[in-house]
């Protein structure tokens, strides 16, 4: 079976999409609910592939889930490390906005013991500073 590969610039394009509203959602009104979704699968899905493996599994529900991180395998039923939260805050995660102790400090929805396991591979895409991997 073939994995089809994250196109890094349809990532970019779609979290600079909503960004507007990652960066100041008390302004901006939500955007579409499809652009949401195309943002989060697609940021969802660079991590996956930036970090391959099976150890944790990063759920945004409703948009996207993905098991990532190289470590102990997980088959069957809930995995033990999930770390689970809503799309603004992954957005914010994800474009370089929030980190993940500054987000569960200030309350963020961040859920699950082993979100800094996934600290060291965010941002997905630079968006804050301008740069990008």
């Amino acid at each position: 079976m073939t994995v089809s590969r994250v196109d890094p610039a349809a990532v970019r394009a779609a979290l600079l999409d909503v960004w507007p509203w990652v960066s100041a959602p008390e302004g901006t009104p939500r955007p579409p609910r499809a652009k949401v979704a195309a943002a989060v699968r697609l940021t969802v899905a660079q991590l996956g592939q930036d970090a391959p493996g099976h150890s944790v599994e990063v759920r945004v529900p409703p948009f996207a889930a993905v098991q990532c991180v190289a470590g102990s395998v997980h088959r069957r039923g809930t995995p033990p490390n999930v770390v689970e939260c809503d799309a603004l805050t992954w957005l914010g995660l994800a474009g370089g906005l929030l980190d993940v102790d500054a987000a569960i400090a200030a309350g963020a929805e961040v859920s699950g013991a082993h979100a800094t396991d996934i600290a060291h591979w965010l941002p997905v895409v630079a968006v804050q500073d301008g740069s990008g991997r």
